[in-house]
């Protein structure tokens, strides 16, 4: 996109409106070379901001380009360390949130399209349907009624989609940083009316979470968190826990057999992985350790719907998890 500079940016940014003329000599530009220069990118990111409302012709090339200089063109090619990331989360967020759905869009299609991310830009994209969950408003919310404490099927995806993202084409566990927004996202939506989706979602997440911890080798994110059709829930059943219950141990028990015993190669072989990740996106990974699960769930003295159905069929199935695990599934069981 050399050739910017032929495009009357600071015209477009005057009247606040980018016009359909404005959108064909951009695209014009950007497919006549497809490079996408720093000081480009700052100057979308400016009329992305500065002319509102959005079309959807500005909002998919807006995330098209941004996400081929942030991808494909700054180094690490294909991956995104944690400079990149951080300077992406700083001008797409507001008091650490996202304010249009564009933003959404180019947080969702980068971790997409990178081969691996920071776990911090992961959880910052969850942190944006959390969000949306605990106050109900923001642009996951623009347009509907939802009141707070309420998850969407759309939502339920789109967390799905960002947890898959990150797992890449590896077999990486869901990780500590992850997790920690998904238990957040439970207890927001524990009193609200029951919603199959997510309790699918959460539940293989947390036993995901367990069995990495208790030294399991587990299967890639698609297929320990793939959504199964699941019983639905209305307000006229008899009984949402049992429903919940017979979904979750239904769900769990089609994956069990994709987690296995680690051999001492796979472990090591794993402890690789995760280093080579953390090199090249220049960030930490956080495993869940036993103890850290243990004091999460019904850290309140209390167990939600979907703690419930994991709990149920920790206890029903009898896996070997960790001494601590199977001390406090004895414990929360009894007291649920």
């Amino acid at each position: 996109m050399s050739e910017l500079q032929s495009v009357p940016v600071a015209e477009i940014l005057k009247r606040g409106r980018i016009d359909a003329s404005d959108m064909r000599a951009l695209r014009h530009v950007f497919y006549e070379d497809g490079i996408v220069t720093a000081g480009e990118a700052e100057l979308l990111f400016q009329l992305n901001d500065r002319c509102t409302p959005h079309t959807p012709e500005w909002s998919d090339f807006f995330v098209e380009a941004i996400t081929d200089y942030m991808v494909f063109q700054e180094a690490p090619q294909g991956y995104l360390t944690l400079t990149n990331a951080n300077w992406l989360i700083d001008r797409v967020s507001r008091d650490g949130r996202v304010t249009s759905k564009s933003e959404m869009a180019l947080i969702i299609n980068i971790l997409d399209k990178a081969r691996w991310s920071p776990v911090s830009l992961t959880k910052f994209g969850l942190e944006q349907v959390k969000a949306a969950v605990i106050h109900a408003d923001g642009p996951l919310r623009k347009g509907k009624t939802l009141p707070p404490g309420q998850i969407t099927e759309g939502e339920v995806d789109l967390l799905r989609r960002i947890l898959y993202a990150f797992g890449g084409d590896g077999n990486v566990a869901v990780t500590r940083e992850e997790a920690d927004v998904l238990f957040d996202i439970d207890e927001a939506v524990r009193n609200g009316p029951a919603n199959a989706a997510w309790t699918d979602l959460f539940v293989k997440a947390v036993a995901n979470v367990m069995m990495a911890a208790s030294g399991y080798s587990v299967p890639s994110r698609e297929e320990a968190l793939r959504h199964e059709a699941g019983a639905s829930i209305g307000e006229q059943s008899i009984s949402v826990l049992s429903t919940l219950l017979k979904m979750a141990q239904s769900n769990l028990a089609s994956v069990r057999e994709a987690y296995r015993d680690q051999t001492a190669e796979e472990r090591a072989l794993a402890r690789l992985e995760h280093q080579r990740i953390e090199i090249i996106t220049n960030e930490e990974i956080t495993h869940a350790e036993a103890s850290w699960l243990v004091a999460r769930l019904g850290r309140d003295g209390h167990l939600s719907p979907s703690e419930m159905a994991l709990i149920a069929y920790l206890k029903q199935e009898c896996p070997r998890i960790h001494p601590a695990l199977t001390e406090a599934v004895e414990r929360l069981a009894r007291a649920a």
